[in-house]
């Protein structure tokens, strides 16, 4: 028998629909990575780097988990389902304040997942607003699954709706894991009363850790920002490892906040700035089928409701959750499997944003170049070669590398300062920049990423083992 749905609101969709066009428009009209460059991620005092996984090592990279307090709506949970081998949660359970508003962005990938078409169906049907709870597994994709995986995952929404006593199309989830695996929720469902008896304000590192799989330190960010006088919150936290690439990556972000923004211009926001975050970091070229990042806030925040993403009252809201999501971003790559190395490439003097933004991605995924990297080899002419293979404009007799402050090549030859002592120092250290003019014009972009080990292919290869 088919559980009833709820029958979709048309002005609620006709909102959604609209506020995701006026995203489109923004982060076509606008380079986000300007204000993204402006600052680097701040080291923060925390509780060390801590994993989920004791057979992956914490990455050399990895930056202690930030003290996150409390954000007024949000209760959290975790719990273990069984969809690992070893002792260790793998379920989360969020519970948010009535009158919740939430917005979304999810991955381009031409197969999908289940969670990802229930979560897409829901916020259209609702808007955005009134979300009460976000259901997480760890383990399972439940991706390429067909019929017996959405039904699988309605029956996680409806187990967790009843618990609540909430609606079946206000409860959203996420999966990550294996692909081709149909979701065992009788793994999740029995769990339910377990997790709401658990629901308390001050977890989120256990919920960092719940989410991960072949990550190897939890991941989150908290900042402080103001409304109209009044301080909020907003605190954050991903899971992604490997398989990460621009257009959405493996990545499983939910960030939250006690402010009140309406679900439209949350849906804005949280597109305008996936752009200069999320999808500027690759670690090897791949994205994923699951890909989420959900933004939620409870309107707790003593401050009038904002409605207009544009609003000039959240001018230091929108400056924070850029550098919320960038710090979360950026951790991924410091946990890219195997990572030795934090890189940034940039490209200047590109034709168009768009022709730097390609380059810039084709130089951060070449294999020749990323393990170049790992070996702390400043191997320019590999930088020169995925320049050119980018299939961009570029003048050949104008290019000039950088690696740091250092001159490689300029004027199209090798630079006559080049010192292969100071090179091979500078490529020791664990964060390095490498930065190519192309010669046609004054166009820029960004892209960070990691370097390429043979741990990544350990990892890789024994996933499923």
């Amino acid at each position: 028998m088919t559980e009833k749905t709820d029958r979709p609101n048309p002005a609620a969709i006709a909102a959604a629909k609209s506020a995701e066009k006026v995203g489109q428009t923004l982060e076509r009209a606008l380079d986000p990575l300007a204000s993204a460059l402006k600052r680097a991620t701040a080291k923060r005092p925390g509780k060390p780097a801590v994993t989920a996984n004791p057979d992956y090592p914490i990455s050399p990279l990895a930056v202690a988990f930030p003290t996150i307090p409390p954000i007024a709506g949000v209760e959290i949970a975790t719990g273990r389902g069984g969809f690992y081998k070893q002792e260790r949660d793998d379920l989360l359970l969020m519970r948010f304040a009535k009158g919740t508003a939430c917005a979304g962005v999810f991955t381009r990938h031409g197969v999908g997942s289940a969670p990802v078409d229930w979560c897409k169906r829901q916020l259209e049907i609702s808007g955005g607003e009134g979300v009460c709870a976000l259901i997480v597994n760890a383990g399972c994709a439940n991706s390429f699954t067909g019929r017996p995986g959405a039904d699988a995952a309605r029956r996680v929404a409806s187990s967790i709706a009843k618990r609540l006593d909430c609606r079946q199309r206000d409860v959203l989830m996420a999966s990550t894991g294996v692909i081709g695996v149909v979701l065992d929720d009788a793994k999740i469902t029995p769990h339910a009363a377990e997790l709401e008896a658990r629901l308390n304000a001050d977890a989120w590192l256990d919920a960092a850790q719940a989410i991960m799989t072949t990550d190897t330190f939890a991941k989150g960010s908290f900042a402080t920002a103001e409304i109209d006088g009044v301080p909020v919150r907003i605190a954050g936290i991903v899971k992604g490892s490997g398989m990460i690439a621009p257009d959405m990556a493996t990545m499983l972000a939910f960030v939250a906040t006690d402010a009140a923004i309406s679900a439209a211009a949350l849906q804005t926001l949280v597109s305008l700035y996936t752009r200069s975050t999320f999808n500027s970091v690759t670690v090897d070229g791949d994205r994923s089928t699951n890909d989420t990042c959900l933004l939620f806030a409870t309107a707790q925040a003593e401050h009038p409701r904002i409605g207009r993403a544009g609003d000039r009252r959240l001018a230091d809201f929108r400056e924070k959750l850029e550098g919320v999501m960038l710090d979360l971003a950026h951790q991924m790559l410091r946990d890219g499997e195997g990572a030795t190395k934090f890189v940034k490439i940039t490209i200047n003097g590109a034709e168009s944003a768009a022709s730097a933004r390609k380059i810039a991605r084709t130089v951060a995924e070449s294999p020749l170049v990323k393990t170049a990297f790992a070996g702390e080899d400043a191997n320019w002419g590999r930088i020169v070669m995925a320049v050119g293979r980018a299939d961009e404009p570029v003048n050949r007799d104008r290019m000039s590398v950088r690696f740091g402050d250092l001159v490689a090549a300029q004027d199209g030859a090798v630079s006559p300062t080049y010192d292969e002592a100071k090179m091979s120092a500078y490529m020791k250290k664990p964060e390095l920049e490498v930065r190519v003019d192309v010669g046609v014009g004054r166009a820029s972009a960004v892209i960070w990423t990691c370097d390429l080990t043979k741990r990544y292919v350990e990892i890789n290869g024994d996933y499923r083992s």
